[in-house]
């Protein structure tokens, strides 16, 4: 939680100690599970398999940081994976029919996004919509609208270096796409514990009367955070183009919940308020470690859907337990 100053800014209380606290038990689930998979299977600590993980989640990385700053304020968004199809689609139309370069395209697609959470800001602040009523109805409109620019039908075939992204890896380890996550996850962790503007969201999701109260302009911050997060959705979309070298409206399907669960376990709170970067990025490597451990053990995708389910009750339930202790 926060405190406000007498400028009206918002301030984290306690020490770096009570700032960890609640990731602490996602790390140390993480490690087990870790440690688990180490002694299940012999390719699990094998420096491929690691760096296959970090691949595999730069696209759900991208969207928690996102979907972190939306719960921070005590709200959801549901339509982050039509977003992302959405970006993908205006991407590749904007490029491969209507001739534009590719780097002009992407920007296209970002603005796109960017429109998608600026409706969903305005619908929840000054329409006074539910954000799951409002969030709900874009995944429906941006996936729809997705499938209209092509009728459905897939874009294939990029400039090599856009492919290369995802593909090439810098010093012999991480793709520019990883890197690319890795610097978002660093802005956000920057502007969530150094900037007032980022301090706010936490006051906003601790109690937004109180928030107003103390000068903060609570209807521009929840614009701001679901516009934030919708640009994100894109960009993990441009990622994952480069990763499949093509772009197709039913991309993103689920993505909204593995995203959700990411940051849940990563101790952020369903009411808002309480949270951060840190544990988001240890929530999304929980997600991606269990895939791949399972995967590796020939886990069935079903069973898989199953399990990733009982991690998400048990972690809320632990966060549930740790507040009411608190």
């Amino acid at each position: 939680m926060v405190a406000l100053d007498i400028n009206g800014q918002a301030r984290p209380s306690g020490t770096w100690r009570k700032k960890l606290s609640g990731a602490t038990g996602p790390l140390v689930g993480l490690l087990a599970l870790c440690i688990f998979l180490g002694f299940s299977t012999d390719a699990f600590f094998s420096l491929r398999n690691g760096l296959n993980i970090l691949d595999q989640i730069t696209v759900i990385g991208i969207m928690a940081v996102g979907m972190t700053f939306v719960i921070l304020i005590g709200g959801i968004d549901l339509s982050v994976g039509s977003v992302l199809a959405l970006s993908m689609m205006v991407m590749g139309w904007t490029a491969n029919i209507a001739g534009l370069p590719l780097s002009l395209a992407i920007a296209v697609a970002l603005v796109a996004s960017a429109v998608s959470g600026l409706i969903v800001g305005l619908l929840v602040t000054v329409f006074r919509v539910p954000a799951f009523i409002a969030t709900l109805a874009m995944m429906s409109a941006a996936r729809g609208v997705a499938n209209m620019i092509t009728d459905g039908q897939q874009i294939v075939g990029f400039p090599e270096w856009f492919m290369m992204l995802a593909i090439d890896r810098h010093f012999g380890v991480l793709t520019a796409t990883v890197f690319l996550m890795l610097f978002v996850v660093l802005i956000a962790w920057l502007f969530l514990h150094y900037r007032a503007e980022g301090r706010m969201l936490y006051a906003v999701g601790g109690n937004p009367e109180v928030a107003r109260l103390a000068g903060i302009n609570v209807q521009l911050v929840t614009i701001g955070v679901y516009v934030v997060s919708a640009v994100l959705a894109g960009l993990a979309g441009i990622v994952l183009a480069a990763r499949l070298d093509s772009v197709q409206p039913s991309s993103g399907f689920g993505y909204e919940l593995d995203t959700i669960a990411a940051v849940v376990i990563g101790g952020t709170s369903l009411s808002g308020g309480a949270g951060g970067i840190g544990g988001t990025l240890i929530g999304v490597l929980i997600i991606g470690v269990l895939r791949n451990g399972l995967n590796l053990l020939n886990v069935s995708p079903f069973l898989q859907q199953v399990i990733i389910g009982v991690v998400i009750v048990l972690a809320v339930g632990a966060e549930t337990m740790r507040r009411r202790r608190a």
